[in-house]
């Protein structure tokens, strides 16, 4: 039935001269508070209507915002591009699908349904309604082990369906790299395909059943073909007459879809049965050749929606496929000269019937990680019904393989951490080894495999014929490649050079046979160039199909069919074009804030509900589950405060102090994100701004100069102490102080560290020679409230080394506190005073046994005096515990325990200063296990802040109490952090100890041990 095409609300006019319909351009100048402009002015950008969002939320029982925050996070995916919508909505069910797009239909609003946000290509991006299907949509209805079938809605996220069906010896078989938070509905959407695609083929592969609601509320059913006749709907035709909103009640008219598509495929066989090349990974376009008659089996909906980019409907329920699991995988990982060579291997590796054929060159291989001799890689996976099975299939592939080295694995560990270096390359791909930025745009085309050695030779070459940069990696076993490119997507030169080179690169990708999309979809990034792929014809008949699908235009427009242009939207035109003026020296960034904000290119780790290892990012996700406690959802914010569209309260913004309000500064995304967001440090400057001149929380300056009051206090902690336990005081000194009333205020030291040292020393010590002495820092923590650690360090390094360990200087700060409550210029004030008293003995290391106090001086320190040279040379002098005792005493045998430690890994330390020193140090003492990763959830001030206890608590709850409450009778427990040793103390009634703690009672009663005396 044809029906009219209306105007639909929510899109911007393009403006004049400008590349893209997201508001005007952003200010130049440099953003400001206290004098000067801290962000752009704010422009208008369109808005939704009252009367559609009434009409949205009286008909849809899920929950809908139209906020700048809601906004914000969702003006971006994974790509180059940006669109501002007008707001998000997140059903509850099918019906609330229907319910929504009736509505927006009424309305003539468009809608972009929207998973985990993890597009590349920019079709999770649109200027009306998002569906934001993760919220609700999230449920496994069934895992049927006989069928070997799945049924799930479409924001399960990809883990959770392999989890349910591993008990049964199953999984999914298609598993792109962002397995650990993409959807089920986004890979549909964009038929993903994963690095076992060779073995179990693409998501349009594995999909039987969907179904679906069509612009307007209309639902359909479609099926794949089976054994009594042509595929489609089994049980009838269109009911027509079914009101919009009733979700269970349409189907499909025909095998086809909608009304229409017969006519539309039996009018152009011809053209379907010539126009597509044959290749595994051909995903640009519609796959309108799955419709033709003559497949076996007969016609495909299921896999002509399959890659549809959310353009045709809206998925609400899947039946999918599940595959056989073997029951052990061995790794053969082959070395070769150049990425050519690697590509020119690959073919020849698939008659042996490999699981996945992974490759990757050395300019994205950080470190070496263990990979054998070569500069290009080869990952091939095999299985086996046994470890040996899985072992001797690999060997056999090593064999044959012509390489100029290579190893089999077989440890499960090893092998992980060996596809941690490739699955993290979306991100680390972001960065050249320069530390200069590259980016998505020509991201995942596709040749027949047997021509990829070819096409990378050519494509290297056309890269340079540009001044371009580029790492490919991917699926060489299917001729896929994934890269980013140093593209300058910020000046006008820049994007022209863009431009003319993704035109000449789909040149070359057709010359070789290839699609322009391989896995991630055309979206804008492609779709514009569709024609030189399948030609004039083919693309028509695509327009033709999309419009008797969606004949009012409302579902992701812009996207595949009538795109926008590949330049148009681009996410950097909105920022400031001059450098934002700020606290921080941001030295990986140019000095330039904007460029750390950049940093954040989408991929979401910081998403995943993953527990296990040793990562930390993201707690506060992982507690609240909410994307604006992302790190990516956060540094959205920042983007958009940037900007100034939408948050429009530059460095004053709300939106974003709320967000940034349960960001525990762990410093996790640090390390565990690809490309190394600092949200700690953002968190940290966007506090100095947004309070300079202002009043602060209570807790900023209870918990922010902690350092001064403990001092202060020092000379009364017997009755403080007794004060803070008659309740009624404690209560209003908390309530004053902004501390959460469920804590309990930590017990002073009646004698501080420093003080015990220098009356153990006596004035009788003599230092003889300087290359006898050890730095011991004495931070706040071990100072005032634990300075039964500093006494152990002392016994253990005076022991170990036969050095002396001198007394600290007085008054000495990290600063820590201030900077984590981003009192900046407090901090500064502190660091430069203690730079001033601290007298470093040249060429020896200080050791500082608080991890958080530990990564102040090594990274924030030298960041906020980027300018003073003893700041970079103190940096460069810490060292933990334990690394200075394997640096400065590698022949000490420390005393033996034997027996298990359970604990964790403070959450600065793996992000900055890194554990395998401690972790060698317990091997030496025998205490065996692994400690905890995540974060304690106290988190220096954060934990004791008032409104924070609940989450504080979620992340304690997530791994560090389980694992104590799991630990056999007699386990050492570790915790080498303030904050994790009282988070135990205050949670679970256990005390556990620094390291240092544990050896130095290991080594006996130290009181009756000579004083050591600096020696020449």
């Amino acid at each position: 039935m044809a029906e009219q095409h209306r105007p639909l609300t929510g899109q911007p006019a393009p403006r004049p001269g400008s590349p893209g319909p997201s508001g005007p351009p952003a200010s130049s100048e440099p953003p400001a508070h206290s004098g000067r402009r801290a962000v752009p002015s704010a422009s208008s950008v369109p808005s939704a209507s009252p009367d559609f969002v009434a009409a949205l939320r009286s008909a849809v029982r899920g929950t809908s915002d139209f906020g700048p925050t809601a906004r914000a996070l969702t003006t971006m995916d994974a790509s180059n591009y940006r669109r501002v919508p007008l707001g998000v909505c997140a059903p509850r069910d099918a019906d609330d699908v229907a319910a929504a797009l009736a509505v927006c239909r009424e309305h003539g609003v468009p809608v972009v349904p929207r998973g985990g946000g993890t597009s590349i290509a920019g079709q999770a991006t649109g200027t009306g309604l998002v569906l934001d299907l993760t919220r609700h949509l999230r449920t496994i209805l069934d895992v049927d082990p006989g069928a070997r079938t799945a049924v799930v809605q479409p924001g399960v996220i990809l883990d959770d369906l392999r989890a349910a069906a591993a008990p049964h010896g199953l999984t999914f078989g298609p598993d792109p790299s962002t397995h650990s938070r993409c959807t089920l509905g986004g890979m549909i959407g964009n038929n993903s395909c994963g690095a076992h695609s060779v073995a179990w083929g693409t998501t349009a592969d594995n999909v039987t059943k969907l179904s679906v609601v069509r612009y307007g509320g209309e639902a359909l059913r479609l099926e794949q073909g089976g054994g009594n006749g042509p595929a489609g709907v089994r049980d009838g035709g269109l009911r027509a007459g079914s009101a919009p909103g009733d979700a269970r009640g349409a189907l499909a008219a025909t095998a086809y879809g909608p009304a229409g598509v017969p006519e539309l495929i039996a009018s152009h066989l011809a053209l379907l049965r010539t126009g597509y090349p044959d290749l595994p990974r051909r995903i640009s376009g519609y796959a309108l050749d799955a419709l033709l008659p003559e497949r076996p089996g007969g016609p495909d909906p299921v896999r002509a929606f399959c890659g549809s980019e959310g353009t045709l409907g809206v998925v609400t329920e899947a039946t999918v496929r599940l595959v056989e699991a073997p029951r052990a995988r061995a790794l053969a990982v082959l070395g070769y000269a150049d990425e050519s060579a690697a590509a020119d291997a690959a073919p020849g590796l698939l008659p042996y019937g490999p699981l996945t054929v992974e490759g990757m060159a050395a300019d994205l291989v950080r470190e070496p990680a263990g990979l054998p001799r070569g500069a290009a890689w080869l990952f091939v996976e095999t299985g086996g019904a046994t470890p040996a099975e899985a072992r001797a299939h690999a060997e056999r592939i090593l064999r044959a393989a012509d390489a100029v080295d290579g190893t089999v694995v077989t440890d499960p560990a090893g092998q992980r951490a060996l596809w941690r270096v490739r699955e993290d390359a979306a991100g680390t791909a972001t960065r050249m080894p320069d530390g200069s930025e590259a980016w998505p745009g020509w991201e995942d085309c596709a040749v027949p495999p047997a021509r990829l050695g070819a096409y990378l030779r050519d494509f290297r070459a056309l890269l340079a014929e540009h001044g371009l940069r580029g790492t490919p990696y991917g699926h060489f076993g299917d001729g896929c490649i994934h890269v980013r490119v140093d593209f300058d997507l910020i000046t006008e030169a820049g994007v022209a050079r863009f431009r003319r080179f993704s035109e000449e690169a789909a040149g070359l990708v057709v010359a070789h046979g290839g699609s322009l999309s391989g896995e991630h979809g055309d979206g804008q990034a492609r779709a514009e160039l569709l024609p030189r792929m399948y030609g004039d014809g083919l693309v028509a008949l695509f327009g033709r199909f999309k419009d008797l699908w969606d004949p009012d235009g409302g579902l992701n427009p812009g996207m595949l069919v009538r795109p926008a242009r590949l330049d148009e939207g681009l996410r950097f035109s909105v920022l400031p074009k001059r450098p934002v003026d700020v606290e921080f020296g941001y030295p990986q960034d140019g000095a330039d804030f904007a460029g750390a904000v950049r940093r954040c290119v989408g991929v979401a780790k910081c998403r995943t509900t993953e527990t296990s290892g040793a990562g930390v990012m993201c707690p506060s996700f992982r507690a609240t589950g909410e994307e604006a406690h992302s790190t990516r959802g956060r540094a959205r914010l920042l983007h958009e405060m940037l900007a100034g569209e939408i948050v429009t309260d530059g460095w004053r913004s709300t939106e974003v102090r709320d967000a940034l309000d349960l960001c525990l500064s762990c410093k996790g995304c640090r390390s565990d994100c690809p490309v190394g967001v600092d949200m700690a440090t953002y968190k940290a400057e966007f506090l100095h701004h947004h309070y300079r001149g202002r009043l602060r929380p209570a807790a900023h300056y209870a918990m922010g100069r902690l350092p001064r009051w403990l001092r202060l206090a020092r000379p009364f902690a017997r009755p403080l102490n007794a004060l803070a336990r008659v309740r009624p005081l404690a209560a209003l000194a908390k309530r004053l102080a902004g501390i959460a009333p469920e804590r309990a205020i930590p017990v002073l030291a009646t004698e501080t560290y420093s003080r015990w040292l220098r009356a153990r020393q006596g004035p009788g010590t003599r230092v003889l020679s300087t290359d006898r002495v050890v730095h011991l820092w004495a931070d706040t923590f071990t100072e005032h409230l634990s300075p039964q650690v500093g006494r152990a360090a002392v016994r253990v390094l005076e022991e170990a080394t036969g050095r002396t360990v001198l007394p600290p200087p007085r008054g000495a700060c990290c600063g820590l506190t201030y900077v984590s409550t981003g009192q900046l210029d407090a901090a500064r004030r502190v660091m430069r005073d203690t730079l001033d008293r601290l007298d470093l003995l040249p060429g020896l290391p200080l050791v500082v046994l608080e991890p958080s106090c530990a990564a102040t001086l090594r990274t924030d320190l030298p960041e906020l005096l980027p300018d003073d040279p003893r700041a970079a040379e103190l940096a460069s002098s810490v060292r933990t515990f334990a690394q200075y005792l394997e640096e400065y005493a590698p022949d000490w045998t420390p005393p033996r325990l034997d027996r298990p430690a359970a604990g964790q890994t403070h959450c600065h330390q793996h992000a900055v200063l890194g554990d395998a020193a401690e972790r060698r140090l317990r091997e030496r003492l025998g205490l065996t296990g692994d400690l905890s990763g995540g974060c304690c959830g106290l988190a220096g001030n954060f934990g004791f802040e008032k409104g924070h206890w609940e989450v504080s608590v979620a992340c304690a709850e997530e791994r560090l109490l389980p694992a104590v409450r799991e630990a056999e009778p007699g386990t050492e427990l570790l915790a080498d952090g303030f904050s994790c040793r009282t988070q135990l103390d205050q949670l679970a009634g256990r005390r556990a100890r620094h390291l240092a703690e544990v050896v130095a009672e290991a080594l006996g009663d130290g009181d009756d041990v000579p004083r050591v005396r600096a020696r020449p």
